[in-house]
C-alpha cells in the first residue's frame, strides 16, 4: 500500500519481501522433504527478489530484461517444484483457461512490445505453465498460482500500455503479487511438511 501513497519507502520495503516469505521456509528445513522440494521453493524465491530488485541491483543494465530474465528461472523453479514434488491430482480441465489467456495477451500486448516480443511471448508460457501446474497442487498453491498470474498480467499492461489502466493499477500490481507469492509457500509448506512427516 505505501505505493499508493507514494512512499519513498515502496522500493526499499518491497526488497524485504522474499526474504520474509523464506524465513518460515528455512525454520522450517528440518521438517520438508525432500530436499530438492526445498531448494526449489527457496530457489523461487532467490530469483524472484532478484526480479524484485533488478534496478536496485544492476542499475546499470537494462531493467525490463533482466526483470523477465530472474522471475523466468523462478517461474521454471516453481514449475518443477510443483510437477515433481506438490502435485496431487492430474491437470483439470480448467486450465485451458491459461493458454486463451497467453493467446489474448500476445495478440493485446505483442504489438506494442517491440524488439522484446519474442522474451515476452516466452516469459508468457513460462507464466502460464506456472499457473497451470499449481492447478495441480493444494488449493493454496493454485490460488496463489492465479493471482501470480493476475500480478503479471496486470503490470504488463503497465509496462506496454501504460494509457490503459487507472493509477490505483500500480499498488495492485504488488498486492496481487505478495498474495500469490504468499499463498503458494503457504500450500508449498503444508504440503511438503506432510512429505516429511
Amino acid at each position: 500500500m505505501l505505493l499508493a501513497v507514494e512512499s519513498p519507502l515502496a522500493g526499499p520495503t518491497k526488497l524485504l519481501l522474499m526474504p520474509l516469505l523464506a524465513v518460515p521456509v528455512v525454520l522450517s528445513a528440518r521438517k520438508l522433504g525432500p530436499r530438492s522440494a526445498l531448494v526449489l521453493l527457496l530457489a523461487a524465491l532467490l530469483f524472484s527478489w532478484l526480479g524484485d530488485g533488478a534496478g536496485a541491483f544492476f542499475p546499470t543494465a537494462p531493467e525490463l530484461p533482466l526483470m523477465l530474465l530472474f522471475f523466468g528461472i523462478a517461474h521454471v523453479a516453481y514449475i518443477l517444484l510443483f510437477a515433481r514434488h506438490l502435485a496431487m491430482r492430474r491437470m483439470p480441465w480448467w486450465v485451458l483457461i491459461y493458454v486463451a489467456w497467453w493467446v489474448a495477451m500476445i495478440a493485446i500486448l505483442g504489438p506494442h512490445t517491440g524488439g522484446l516480443l519474442i522474451a515476452v511471448a516466452v516469459y508468457g508460457l513460462v507464466l502460464g505453465g506456472t499457473a497451470a501446474f499449481s492447478a495441480r497442487c493444494h488449493p493454496l498453491v493454485a490460488l496463489g498460482g492465479a493471482f501470480f498470474l493476475t500480478s503479471d498480467t496486470i503490470l504488463a499492461f503497465r509496462l506496454f500500455l501504460p494509457d490503459a489502466l487507472p493509477s490505483w493499477s500500480s499498488p495492485a500490481v504488488m498486492l496481487t503479487y505478495t498474495i500469490g507469492q504468499g499463498l503458494i509457500v503457504a500450500g508449498a509448506l503444508l504440503s511438503l511438511r506432510k512429505a516429511g512427516a
